[in-house]
This record gives structure tokens, sequence and C-alpha cells, in this order.
């Protein structure tokens, strides 16, 4: 054998090579039989993240926990009390309530909502803007999405888009009130006002005669754009004319129960004619406020001008009210989170095989099967990161919260009662700190659910 073959069949004799750099790493990592640098080393670099992570996060930790067994002045121990009163105040079970209401309700939905989203816009060729605008609310922070909201809830339907909807389906299919907040002109010849607010002739009037029914406490906003002199309508036979106006002259002046020149008359008013107390008949005025009602049997009969003209107009919903606050907030969580759980759950879709859903199609699967029993059993690992993720953010849910409830103890979360109790008029840090630690028990769980469906997605 050569000194060359020789030299191959024994690369370990040489320093070189393969065999010297494996030496020369052991060697140099002090014979621990472990390749790379020792581990003062790698610790040397992670102290000072080390240092920031127990100054902001364990310190803070430890403390709140020591903070939650002491009064609110600090000094005095007062051991699991802190704890206790959570569970017996009236305001802090009203937010266990509400937190309980969003852990259920808003995950759900918005895993959901995500859920149909990714699906339905999978297909369609619009799908990148589709995604894009549901996503949007994202980058918008929550302060200013519970500022957005709080506005959409007003209750003044000029101002809140919500009620401003809900104000023109009503009125659409249900009519609303022409003239809120009118009433009849008092005097001899005015008509009275009777029970639940209509307005009826003082005196019956007998087919074939007319009526006058000056009316004031007209609001200007609620008068026509054009207004159209009085008018009364000429007296038919078989029927009783009349009409129904403003009996207001701008800057003083006319005559009381009789229409002027410059005196507007009442449009869209409904008219009955009530005999024995019930409804004859009925009509509407024109545009001047002339009506009349026609086909009537000869007789005497009361003119009634029926509540529903006087009516306030329908204001809408109270969406900030003590029933639907809770809901209305968990809206608008929704509104902010969709975009998140469509586009991890669109992500997982892309990244299921396709051959397992072409393969259940040719076995005669109908696609509502293909996606109850293919498409969620392969989606279930992102179903569960996105639902647990959502969960904890329910938990510890404050902005929106805060912004939109206003302090209104019916809307309260924990978080928000933590903050409350500590600073925001309780100065109990003690009470608060009982409920931060509360919380932080509640998230632990989840948190730690997430790290372990990671690792093992990364064995």
């Amino acid at each position: 054998m050569t000194a060359a073959h020789e030299q191959m069949a024994s690369p370990h004799l040489d320093g070189g090579g393969v065999g010297g750099g494996a030496g020369d790493a052991l060697a140099e990592s002090g014979g621990s039989g472990r390749l790379g640098p020792p581990s003062w080393l790698a610790l040397g670099f992670l102290l000072p993240a080390l240092l920031l992570l127990g100054a902001l996060v364990v310190y803070p930790i430890i403390y709140t926990a020591i903070r939650s067994f002491f009064d609110a002045s600090g000094k005095k121990m007062v051991g699991l009390g802190n704890y206790t009163s959570i569970f017996t105040d009236h305001d802090s079970l009203l937010a266990v309530r509400n937190t309980a209401i969003w852990v259920v309700v808003a995950p759900t939905v918005v895993t959901i909502l995500g859920l149909i989203f990714a699906v339905l816009t999978e297909r369609v060729r619009w799908s990148t803007a589709f995604k894009m605008v549901v996503f949007m609310p994202m980058a918008v922070s929550f302060l200013a999405s519970g500022v957005i909201f709080r506005l959409v809830y007003e209750q003044d339907p000029s101002m809140g888009v919500a009620n401003a909807v809900v104000t023109s389906v009503h009125d659409t299919f249900a009519g609303g009130s022409r003239y809120p907040g009118a009433s009849a002109r008092e005097g001899e010849k005015g008509p009275d006002v009777a029970q639940g607010g209509a307005v009826v002739t003082r005196r019956p009037v007998r087919t074939g005669g007319t009526a006058l029914i000056p009316l004031v406490g007209v609001k200007p906003e609620n008068l026509p754009k054009t207004i159209t002199p009085a008018k009364a309508a000429p007296a038919v036979p078989g029927g009783i004319s009349g009409l129904v106006w403003f009996d207001f002259t701008k800057g003083g002046g006319g005559i009381p129960g009789t229409p002027d020149a410059s005196e507007a008359g009442l449009s869209g008013m409904k008219v009955q004619a009530v005999s024995g107390g019930k409804v004859i008949a009925s009509t509407t005025t024109n545009k001047d406020g002339s009506f009349v009602v026609k086909k009537l049997p000869p007789g005497s009969y009361v003119l009634r001008l029926p509540t529903s003209n006087f009516a306030a107009s329908y204001g809408g919903v109270d969406w900030l009210g003590q029933t639907l606050i809770t809901p209305a907030i968990i809206a608008s969580y929704l509104w902010v989170w969709a975009g998140f759980a469509m586009v991890l759950i669109a992500a997982g879709l892309a990244a299921i095989p396709r051959d397992a859903l072409e393969a259940a199609r040719v076995d005669g699967a109908t696609e509502w099967q293909v996606f109850r029993r293919v498409t969620i059993p392969l989606l279930a690992p992102v179903l569960t990161v996105v639902f647990v993720t959502l969960l904890i953010y329910a938990l510890k849910v404050f902005d929106l919260v805060f912004i939109i409830g206003g302090g209104d103890p019916n809307a309260s979360v924990l978080a928000v009662r933590m903050w409350t109790d500590s600073f925001g008029g309780g100065n109990d840090q003690g009470a608060g700190s009982a409920v931060a630690i509360l919380l932080f028990l509640l998230v632990v769980p989840a948190m730690l659910f997430n790290l372990r469906r990671f690792r093992q997605e990364n064995r």
C-alpha cells in the first residue's frame, strides 16, 4: 500500500480534513461533546433580555399577587377578602357574568364568521380585495374602533348610523308620525283634545258640511319643504269636507281659527269620521291640508285626527341601554377580529390537499358533506388555534368596552373592573390586584394550550 493510500484510509491520523475539523470544534467546546459556543456565552447574550423580562413581567406579577392580599392602604393584610368580594359585590358579579358571555360568544362567532368568509371567498376572483377590506379593521387601533362604534350606536338617528338604518326601515314599513308634538288650538271655535292625544272636533258635523281643524305647535323641521297655502275643500253631498292647517302666521297677525293666505296646509294628516265610537270612514289630507271624507251615510259625525299623527317619531334602538350594551360591544369585536380569523383559516384552506377533496367528490359526497366530513376535520388544528387566540383576547378585552360602554357597570368586564378598582375612582389597588390575578389565572391555561399546540406542530 502506498503512502497516499495509507493517508486516505486513515484520515483521522492527520489534524486536517473532516476529522481534524470535528476535533478542533470538540476542543473548542471544552471537550463537552457539544458543538457550539459554551453555555455561559449564550447566557451572557440572553441576560439583558432576561433582566428586561423580569423587570417588566415577572416582578409585576409577583408584586400584584402580594398586593392582592392587602387592603386599599396597602398596610393591612386582608387575606382572601379581596378575592371573595369579587363574587359578592354586585358590580364585580356583573363583570364576571359579562366576561363569561364574552368568552362563550365572541370567539365562537368570530371563528364561524372567519370560516364562512374564508370558504365563500376561496373561489371568487375578487377574494383578495374582499379579504383586504375585511382585514382592514385590524389596522385600526382598538381605541379608534371604540370611538367609531360609539358614534355608530348614538341614539340620535341623525348621528348614529345604526339607528339611522333602523328608523329608515321602521318608517318604510310602519310609517312615521308627520307632525310629532303638534296640538289643537284652544278656543271656542277650535277642536278639543280627546283621551290619548287624538284631536277631535268640538261639535259634530253633518254630511254635506265642512270642518276647520287648526293646529299649533308644529316644529319648523316637520313642515313640508314646499309650503302650500291652506285652502279648504268645497262641500260635497254625502260627505264631509274640511281643512287641517298650521294656524300660525310668521311675525304675528292673522285671525285664530281662520286660515290666512300665509298659513300652511298640513299634508298627509289622517282624518277619521267617527259615529257611536266607531270609525265609519277615513281619508288623508292633500298638500294644501284639504280633505274630503266620502260615502258617508246621512247623519252627524265627529272628525278625529288619531294619535298616530302626533306621536313622537320612532327614535330607534337603545343600543347602549342595559339590555343590548354587551351584545352591541361584542358586535364591534366581531368587526375588528373577523378579518384576522378569515386570513388564518384561508391559509389553512390553501394547505389542504386537493386530492382528498376530489376523492370525496368522486365517491359521491355532496359539497356540504365534503365540507363537514373532510374540510372541517383537516382544518381542526387551525380552527383550534384561532379560537384559543380569540379566547385570550376576549378574556382581557378592555379598549372596546371602556370606550363604547363609557363606564356603564352593565357592560363592565374583568379587565375594566380591574382598572376601575385600581385607578378609575375605586382607589383600591388591593381589590384591583385580586381581579388582575384572577384574570391572569384564567388566561394562563389558554396560553399554555396554545404553546403545547405549537410544540406538537414543530415536532
